[in-house]
């Protein structure tokens, strides 16, 4: 509507600029009353234009030019009738003609464009409120830069797909034999592995049409609206084919199906049951290959992952040791670095990290050397924008008294001293007492290598390491002054505890049974929820989880109790220096105390990043 509001009015000004042009008398110059009697006189005049006191003159050599009377001549018509001149008479207060005509049809050119406008709001309405089950997918330029090679890490899931890329080039070589590619491809793992890069690689390296598009993006308030997206959706791809559909966060739309009470069906089930028949049903879609993400695998319905359909499933974890260098390589290529930066290092230290936590990193650390105006980058500034990944951004507006970092100080010791002795702990990182992000102090654990499995010891004496802060400000200043900020190591210590009884099985009592409450389970027995595990069960879980809690804080206790001199060591320490790494605490942890026995690390785990 603006455009044709503004193409109008332009066409308008231009008509009317030609009108007024056209009907214009030029007479440019204008001489004095004296030079115009002198020319009646020598008569060089043709004819003259009489508009009150205003005279247009035309010469005989039809020069024209305009001039005014400066008192009422009576004589001047008796003049100009002698000469023989044309006289014309024009009326002052006469209107423009275009103008008159303006006015008389002003109100119904203004009636019909209101008329035009209203009509045309009412089809684009009608086309939003009728029409809204149009296709979302967005289509890619075929020309897609990205390669396998510009992807590091997920080799066993880049060898997966390299038939299909060799289907899509070339078919012909598979339909010989009988062959048929997958229709479906599952890509499962954690946000940031890389489950959307490598589907465009699979584009890139085929060089075919790349649609995608968002599971929720099918999922609307209106009913039918989604199944009627999904065969938009491969219409459009068959004129494309061979192509590729990426799905991103397909459990958006492919979750279970369940029956509802009121029996009843929901649109996101009728668009799963339309995308079900498209992708293997009576309609013939071949060449057309469907890939999907999500991190969710567990709440899919079973028959979106029969054979058919999503019938291969590659996993994307998160990189292990190597394939974080492979990642890290790529991210700096194009960033100039110091010569103390060690890529084996970093990987080393940033276990857990998905490849969108490396190039987040590698981001980090080239927009802090470019605020300190540094010409490249260098660990310094990695270690820092790794912590602050970790541990989150320093609260430098922060005030805390002497009180509550000395109390801050003591929990955090508490902690670095339990995890210290404890068995099979991973390695202490580093300790501080700077707040970040919402904790006043943080003390960091990293595994040395990548764990695939946790021991039942593991877990215990991470139990154990959680409680070390509480127990430490227990000891110094009583049960009576224990802060709030033992609360999140509570929480996560009670999740492992009742992971150990109700989901791994490590309770003799309850045994190895499982007793996890998952979503689909509360979804699908809403109204028997409370028979579904029964007070009696309950009751010994609770007292399962309990057991385990005691019987690890009592442990933390009594080694803070043997090593309350390392205890006090570390809080001065921390407190003097706020920040301390794991050298300095394997330095005060190797102190001796008053019953002359030297601490160690029990899992003799010193070869730290």
């Amino acid at each position: 509507m603006t455009k044709n509001l503004i193409f109008w009015l332009t066409a308008t000004i231009i008509i009317l600029f030609i009108f007024n042009n056209y009907n214009k008398d030029y007479y440019n110059n204008e001489l004095n009353y004296s030079n115009f009697l002198l020319d009646i006189k020598n008569n060089k005049i043709k004819k003259i234009k009489i508009n009150g006191r205003e005279l247009k003159i035309i010469k005989k050599n039809n020069y024209k030019y305009k001039t005014y009377m400066p008192i009422n001549d009576i004589d001047l018509i008796n003049k100009l009738i002698k000469k023989n001149i044309i006289i014309e008479s024009t009326n002052k207060n006469k209107p423009n003609i275009f103008i008159s005509l303006l006015i008389s049809w002003a109100p119904i050119i203004l009636s019909t464009l209101i008329w035009i406008l209203f009509i045309k709001q009412i089809k684009n309405s009608s086309k939003n409120s009728f029409f809204f089950n149009k296709n979302k997918t967005k289509i890619l330029n075929k020309n897609i830069n990205i390669t396998f090679k510009d992807i590091a890490g997920c080799n066993e899931a880049k060898e997966e797909v390299k038939e299909l890329v060799e289907f899509l080039k070339k078919p012909e070589k598979f339909i010989k034999l009988g062959g048929k590619i997958p229709k479906g491809i599952l890509m499962i793992g954690p946000p940031g592995t890389g489950k959307t890069l490598l589907a465009k690689a699979i584009a890139g390296e085929s060089k075919v049409p790349f649609y995608n598009i968002c599971g929720s993006d099918f999922v609307e308030m209106f009913v039918g609206v989604g199944a009627s997206r999904v065969r938009n959706m491969f219409k459009e791809a068959k004129k494309t084919s061979p192509c590729i559909i990426f799905i991103d966060e397909i459990d958006a739309v492919g979750r279970r199906r369940s029956i509802s009470i009121n029996g009843g069906n929901d649109e996101r089930e009728q668009t799963l049951n339309q995308m079900l028949v498209e992708m293997d049903g009576f309609n013939n879609n071949q060449g057309i290959i469907i890939i999907a993400a999500t991190n969710r695998p567990d709440i899919l319905d079973p028959a979106l992952l029969r054979p058919g359909r999503f019938d291969r499933k590659i996993i994307i974890d998160l990189p292990d040791l190597i394939e974080r260098k492979q990642i890290i390589k790529i991210h700096i290529k194009k960033i100039p670095l110091n010569k103390d930066i060690d890529i084996n290092t970093i990987a080393k230290s940033t276990p857990g990290f998905s490849g969108a936590d490396l190039s987040n990193l590698i981001n980090e650390s080239a927009l802090l050397a470019a605020k300190k105006n540094l010409k490249n980058i260098s660990m310094k500034e990695i270690e820092i924008s790794k912590d602050k990944i970790i541990m989150g951004s320093i609260r430098k507006s922060l005030i805390i008294t002497n009180l509550q970092k000395e109390s801050t100080a003591y929990h955090e010791a508490g902690h670095t001293i339990v995890g210290n002795i404890v068995p099979e702990h991973d390695p202490i990182y580093k300790v501080t007492i700077i707040p970040r992000g919402k904790s006043l102090g943080v003390t960091l654990f990293l595994p040395e290598n990548d764990n695939l499995l946790i021991s039942k010891k593991q877990l215990e004496s991470k139990i154990s390491t959680l409680y070390g802060g509480r127990i430490a400000e227990e000891i110094i200043y009583g049960k009576e002054n224990i802060s709030t900020g033992c609360s999140n190591d509570i929480k996560i210590a009670t999740s492992i505890a009742r992971n150990m009884v109700t989901k791994w099985g490590f309770s003799d009592k309850i045994g190895p049974l499982l007793y996890e409450q998952n979503e689909e389970n509360l979804i699908n027995n809403k109204i028997y929820n409370k028979y579904y595990i029964s007070e009696y069960i309950y009751k010994i879980i609770d007292k399962e989880i309990k057991n385990i809690i005691i019987k690890n804080y009592k442990r933390a206790k009594n080694i803070l109790i043997k090593n309350i001199n390392i205890l006090h060591i570390m809080k001065k320490e921390l407190i003097k220096y706020e920040t301390l790494n794991y050298k300095d605490i394997i330095k005060i942890m190797s102190i001796n105390n008053n019953n002359n026995k030297l601490i160690k690390r029990t899992n003799n785990n010193n070869n730290i990043i």
